[in-house]
């Protein structure tokens, strides 16, 4: 692909993905992960691509609980083999933007959502059981907060960084290094909504836009699962001018509306 059709930017977003499934399957995430990301960047390396931006998570801020979330802070706890795969990509890339000087930039996306999502995804579970009539499960008894993200912000952040190839930060310092920046043209962005709200009024949201009510399962903290997320933007908005703007009342009345249509589902 890479000797066919020469790209000179390369938008890699393909992983395996999921917190609780790289607890019970997890060499497919060292598959797909690790040696499938390292494909990527050598084919960057031996084809002169000019810049690799690529999917990483908020899920690497892992047992951090200083929130917002900010590039600035360490990512060095991660709480699951999926984080942990995902900061690997990191630096990863970090050291083939060394080495071989390729702009490379890293992009954490926060909780995202909306429609063609993956059907295992919270929102497509819960959307689903409302409509069946079956109970939805809410782990931590629902008390969780999560920087829900919609789909197309997270596509226009990915467009606009894209066009921007990052350069070595000539203020980077060793003996007190950054962990956003580098003096190799390396980056990383966190994309997310910057107002993180309680899964309940996740839930509330779409029982207004389902016009039913759902049976709720309270239910303990999964393992690997964090209390909360918040991400900070200010490096994105900085960068490219453009920070999430989608609130979740807005983007999950589209998810439905796209999810009624889809599946030919009538609510009345």
């Amino acid at each position: 692909m890479f000797a066919e059709g020469r790209p000179d930017v390369v938008i890699h977003l393909a992983a395996q993905a999921g917190v609780q499934y790289s607890l019970t399957n997890p060499h497919v995430y060292g598959d797909s992960n690790l040696t499938g990301f390292l494909h990527i960047l050598e084919g960057c390396r031996q084809h002169g691509v000019t810049h690799l931006v690529y999917a990483s998570t908020s899920s690497v801020y892992g047992a951090n609980t200083a929130m917002p979330f900010s590039e600035m802070q360490a990512a060095d706890h991660p709480i699951t083999l999926y984080a942990a795969t995902k900061r690997a990509n990191e630096v990863m890339a970090h050291a083939y933007s060394h080495l071989y000087r390729i702009p490379t930039t890293g992009l954490r996306f926060f909780t995202v959502y909306g429609p063609w999502g993956r059907p295992d995804m919270a929102l497509f579970l819960f959307t689903k059981a409302i409509l069946e009539g079956r109970p939805i499960d809410l782990f931590n008894e629902g008390r969780m907060k999560r920087d829900f993200t919609y789909v197309d912000d997270v596509v226009e952040g990915v467009v606009r960084i894209s066009d921007r190839i990052p350069e070595p930060d000539p203020t980077w310092n060793g003996a007190v290094p950054s962990p956003a920046t580098s003096s190799a043209p390396w980056r990383i962005y966190n994309i997310g909504n910057g107002r993180p709200a309680s899964l309940l009024r996740y839930i509330e949201v779409l029982e207004d836009c389902l016009g039913r009510k759902a049976e709720r399962r309270l239910l303990p903290m999964q393992p690997g699962d964090v209390p909360g997320t918040w991400a900070d933007v200010a490096l994105l908005e900085e960068r490219v001018s453009y920070r999430p703007v989608t609130p979740i009342e807005d983007g999950v009345r589209r998810f439905v509306d796209w999810y009624l249509e889809y599946h030919q589902v009538s609510t009345t």
